[in-house]
C-alpha cells in the first residue's frame, strides 16, 4: 500500500481539513485550466464521432472487438502507446503517455446490453435490428469522454513542459463485472497514483466516501449426472438439471433468512437438450451481492452449500467458478472535492427545446413522469445512510488507489436502465453535449493533480488513514481464476453481422442521425405522427 508524505497526520484532520495550493501558483493554474477546457471544446466534432461511432458497434462484454481497435487507433494516431490484451482479457488495453509522476489513470466502460438494440432520436421503441445488443446504459459516450480530455491535457502538458503520465484503460465486460478485479490482481495499474473514473448518467456529479450500492461475486454452478431416455428409463439418468432447480428452490426459500439489503439473481444458463433426454449437464449462473465484504463472502459460501447439497440429493457431481467480482466503492474525499470545484465551474450544457422534448417523449415512453433534462447541478454525494442496489467493479480499484467516478450527463433521467430505453438518447445533441462537459471536468481535474502534486499526497492520507484504516481489500477472485473471456461470444457471433451495415461511416455522414436518416427528435411512429404534433413546443 503506497503511503503518503502526509500519511501520519491524523485521521479525522485528514477527513475535514486538507492544505490549500500554494497561493502564487493560482493564476498560472487558472491560465491553464482555461487552455485544457479550450482544447476540450475544440474537440467537441471528435467527441459526437466517438459517441456515435462507438454506439452503432453495439459490442457485450468480452467481445468489444471494434471499440476497442477503434479507440485505440485514436490515441495511437495522438501519440499513446498501447500495451493489448491485458490481464488476459483480448479487449482490454492499457494507453500511456506522458513521463514522472503523477500517475493519473483515465477509465471507462465500453460494454452494451443485451437485446437493447434501438435506433437513437426515437422516443419509443424501434431497434435497428430486433433482439440484437444495444448501448442500453450508455457505455458508449464514456471513451470519448476520457480520450478528448486527454488530447486537451496532452497539449498543454506538452506546451508548458508540466510532467506526469496519462493512463487510459477500458471497463470490459462492467456489466458482468468482468476485467477490473483481474486488473487489480495482475497488476495491471499498479503504478497508478489516482484514478478518475468517468460513468454516463442524467447529471454532473461526483461523490466521497462509502457508496450505496452492493458488491457481488458472479458464479456459475455446473452439475454432471448421467444421461438415459426421458421415457424408456428414467431411473438410469441422474438430472443435473434436478440438481439446478432444487438449488434455485433451496436459494429461493433462504432468501427469507438473509438481510434485507442483499441482492441476488440466477440464470439457466444451460438446461439440457431436449424433454426426452434427462440432462447430463446443467448449470446456473448466479450474482450474489451484498452490502460488504463480510456480507458478500457469507451468502457466497452459503450458495456453495446449497450447491453441494443439491449434488448429493441428485447423485451429481457440481463444480463451480467465478465469472466476475466487484466489491462495494469507496471514493475519495481530496479527489472528489477538487473535481467538484470543477463541475461548478463547467455546469450542465445548455439543453435546447427539442432535448427537453425528446427527453420528455422517452420518460412517457417507460411511464416515468416527463420532466424533460435536468437543469440544475446534483450536489456533491457525501456520505449518508446506505441504500443497497447495484454494482460496478470499479469498487476494486477504489480499494486499491484513490479514486472517484464522475457522472455526466449524456442520459435522460428517470428510465429503468438495462433497457432499450437508456439507449435512445445515446447518439443525440444529449449525449454529445454531455460527454464534452464530461471531458471538461476531466481535463480540469487531471491538470490540477499534476501541477498541485500535494493535493496527490492528500488523496492518500485519506485512503490510508480513513477509508483503509479499519478494512482490508480481500480480492474475491483467487490467483488462478481466469478472465470470464467467452461471454457473449455466441451472441455476437449471430449479431455482429448484421450490425455492421449500421456501422457509422464518420466520412460520409455528419451525425449518426443523419446516417441513419432520423429526425430529432422524433417523438411518434409514422403511421401516428401529424405535423401539429411534431411542431407543439414543451408543455
Amino acid at each position: 500500500m503506497r503511503l503518503s508524505t502526509a500519511s501520519a497526520a491524523p485521521a479525522l484532520l485528514l477527513a475535514l481539513t486538507f492544505a490549500l495550493p500554494a497561493p502564487g501558483s493560482a493564476q498560472d493554474l487558472d491560465a491553464l485550466l482555461e487552455q485544457a477546457d479550450a482544447g476540450v471544446q475544440s474537440r467537441a466534432k471528435l467527441a459526437q464521432v466517438m459517441v456515435d461511432k462507438i454506439f452503432s458497434f453495439s459490442e457485450l462484454g468480452q467481445q468489444e472487438i471494434e471499440t476497442s481497435g477503434y479507440v485505440t487507433g485514436v490515441l495511437e494516431e495522438n501519440g499513446f502507446s498501447i500495451e493489448r490484451g491485458v490481464a488476459g482479457i483480448p479487449t482490454a488495453w492499457v494507453a500511456r503517455w506522458g513521463s514522472g509522476r503523477p500517475v493519473i489513470s483515465f477509465g471507462s466502460d465500453i460494454d452494451g446490453i443485451p437485446k437493447a438494440n434501438q435506433k437513437p432520436g426515437v422516443a419509443y421503441h424501434d431497434p435497428l435490428v430486433s433482439g440484437a445488443p444495444g448501448h442500453g446504459e450508455g457505455h458508449n459516450s464514456g471513451q470519448a469522454v476520457n480520450v478528448v480530455a486527454a488530447l486537451a491535457l496532452k497539449d498543454v502538458m506538452e506546451e508548458e513542459g508540466i510532467e506526469g503520465t496519462l493512463v487510459l484503460w477500458p471497463g470490459v465486460a462492467e456489466e458482468q463485472l468482468g476485467s477490473k478485479a483481474w486488473y487489480v490482481r495482475d497488476g495491471v495499474l499498479a503504478d497508478v497514483d489516482v484514478t478518475l473514473f468517468t460513468h454516463v448518467s442524467s447529471n454532473l456529479n461526483v461523490s466521497w466516501g462509502q457508496g450505496g450500492g452492493t458488491g457481488l461475486v458472479s458464479v456459475e454452478f455446473s452439475f454432471e449426472g448421467e444421461a438415459a431416455h426421458g421415457a424408456g428409463a428414467p431411473w438410469r439418468g441422474r438430472s443435473a438439471l434436478d440438481a439446478v432447480e432444487l438449488m434455485n428452490v433451496a436459494w429461493n426459500f433462504k432468501r427469507e433468512h438473509l438481510r434485507p439489503d442483499q441482492r441476488s439473481h440466477y440464470v439457466i444458463n444451460d438446461g439440457g437438450d431436449q424433454p426426452n433426454v434427462v440432462p447430463q449437464y446443467a448449470s446456473v449462473w448466479y450474482y450474489i451481492r451484498e452490502m460488504d465484504y463480510e456480507d458478500i463472502q457469507r451468502n457466497y459460501d452459503t450458495a456453495v452449500r446449497i450447491a453441494q447439497g443439491a449434488a448429493l440429493m441428485t447423485d451429481t457431481e457440481m463444480t463451480y467458478r467465478v465469472r466476475g467480482a466487484a466489491w462495494p466503492r469507496h471514493f475519495n474525499r481530496v479527489v472528489a472535492e477538487t473535481m467538484y470545484e470543477h463541475i461548478e465551474t463547467v455546469g450542465l450544457p445548455e439543453w435546447t427545446e427539442d432535448d427537453h422534448r425528446f427527453a420528455e417523449g422517452v420518460q412517457q415512453s417507460v411511464g416515468s413522469i416527463p420532466s424533460g433534462m435536468p437543469t440544475t447541478l446534483s450536489p456533491i454525494g457525501e456520505p449518508g445512510p446506505r441504500r443497497s442496489g447495484g454494482s460496478d467493479d470499479i469498487g476494486d480499484i477504489s480499494w486499491t488507489m484513490p479514486t472517484v467516478t464522475m457522472r455526466f450527463p449524456s442520459n435522460v433521467p428517470g428510465l429503468p436502465g438495462h433497457h432499450w430505453s437508456s439507449a435512445m438518447a445515446m447518439a443525440t445533441p444529449i449525449a454529445h453535449k454531455g460527454a464534452v462537459a464530461g471531458a471538461r471536468v476531466m481535463a480540469r481535474t487531471a491538470l490540477q493533480l499534476f501541477m498541485q502534486p500535494e493535493l496527490v499526497d492528500q488523496a492518500w492520507a485519506y485512503f490510508n488513514d480513513v477509508q483503509t484504516a479499519h478494512t482490508e481489500y480481500v480480492p474475491f477472485i483467487g490467483p488462478d481464476d481466469p478472465p470470464p473471456i467467452d461471454l457473449n461470444k455466441e451472441i455476437m457471433d449471430t449479431y455482429r453481422p448484421l450490425l455492421e451495415q449500421y456501422y457509422y461511416d464518420e466520412t460520409r455522414f455528419d451525425t449518426y442521425l443523419e446516417q441513419l436518416g432520423i429526425s430529432y427528435p422524433t417523438l411518434t411512429p409514422p403511421e401516428t405522427i401529424s405535423d401539429t404534433e411534431a411542431r407543439a413546443p414543451r408543455r
